[in-house]
């Protein structure tokens, strides 16, 4: 399969989302490096296991206190230079699957009459900005933090229906990247201001597509977490779950949801952009979507088939990059049996 150069494809992109305001010279990747054989399609996703004892997951929920939250910095401003690898290539095919949204045990405040008028056609197409829709998607979104190379960094994640009630979808590069799992991993869903209203819910373990985590190439930019209960409670049982659909094609009606920290704005905000998909025709196959989402919101999801009244819909992919060149665009993996794959790992431990 042919590849393009490491070099050349770290000149073009910013690995994590999107390029960062001011950053657009120091993107990931921008070295030489042998080119890594891509890894066999059929294996199983990688799986890190995490604090899974009682005690080690409530060291982790400590860790993250109001200020350190505060304080965790996008991790495309930390990421080194690294290996990224990326296979044009037609667009991707295969069985359609899908799961439906559920609902969770607590009571999602509707929207009033007013707030109602203000979602709906007018709300899209949006290149980004506050969503102020409410509905699910408030509750299962949120900011993820974990430690990496000794650093307090952020990404965005989602909760999706799933078996276990505890999966979270996420990037690749928000649970592995430069090599190394990521550490002191939590998700904290409708974070706001160091707050965490529905807790922080500590990872039991992380996985990622064998095709990132062997190569980081960006066109399975696609992560996972399964977190442990908190308070005797599951956590789809607590904020719901989107649902999910894999091989769904492309050119759809996409919403794009997350958390971005990096300038012009501040990790405080629930930003979402929307519109018409196209497929990428540059340097990957993955989904585009006109936003100006930055760094931070890495993992954050894209749902097709989304409800503004009730803020449910199917994610079909995760913010994941952006081209340096080519600002006010988003790039997200294509769903395809691989993300199956990985999301049916996660949801049977």
């Amino acid at each position: 399969m042919r590849r393009t150069p490491r070099s050349l494809l770290g000149t073009l992109i910013a690995v994590g989302a999107l390029v960062t305001g001011g950053v657009l010279a120091a993107p990931a990747g921008a070295v030489d490096a042998p080119d890594v054989d891509a890894p066999d399609v059929d294996a199983p996703p990688a799986v890190r296991t995490a604090a899974q004892s009682p005690t080690a997951q409530e060291e982790v929920r400590a860790h993250w206190t109001a200020e350190r939250m505060r304080a965790a910095v996008p991790l495309e401003e930390l990421a080194a230079p690294g290996p990224r690898t990326a296979a044009p290539g037609g667009p991707r095919t295969g069985t359609a699957a899908s799961r439906l949204p559920d609902g969770p045990a607590h009571t999602v405040e509707p929207l009033s009459p007013a707030a109602a008028s203000d979602v709906g056609d007018r709300a899209f197409p949006e290149g980004g900005g506050p969503w102020t829709g409410g509905g699910e998607i408030t509750t299962t979104a949120g900011r993820v933090f974990f430690t990496y190379q000794g650093r307090s960094a952020s990404c965005s994640g989602n909760a999706v229906n799933s078996a276990n009630g505890s999966t979270v979808l996420t990037a690749g590069h928000c649970v592995k990247m430069d090599g190394a799992w990521h550490t002191d991993w939590v998700f904290v869903p409708a974070y706001r201001d160091g707050q965490a209203p529905y807790g922080r819910w500590a990872a039991e373990a992380t996985l990622a597509t064998p095709q990132w985590t062997a190569s980081e190439d960006i066109n399975y930019d696609v992560g996972a977490a399964v977190v442990g209960a908190l308070d005797g409670q599951r956590l789809t049982d607590v904020v719901g779950g989107q649902g999910l659909a894999f091989n769904g094609g492309y050119n759809r009606d996409m919403y794009a949801f997350g958390f971005p920290a990096a300038d012009p704005y501040d990790g405080e905000s629930f930003i979402y952009c929307s519109g018409r998909s196209f497929r990428d025709f540059l340097l990957s196959s993955d989904h585009g979507l006109g936003c100006d989402m930055t760094g931070g919101s890495s993992g954050g999801p894209w749902l097709t088939d989304f409800d503004e009244s009730s803020g449910t819909g199917l994610q079909t992919s995760v913010n994941s990059f952006g081209y340096v060149f080519w600002p006010g665009n988003m790039f997200g993996p294509y769903f395809g049996d691989d993300a199956r794959a990985l999301y049916d790992e996660a949801q049977s431990r």
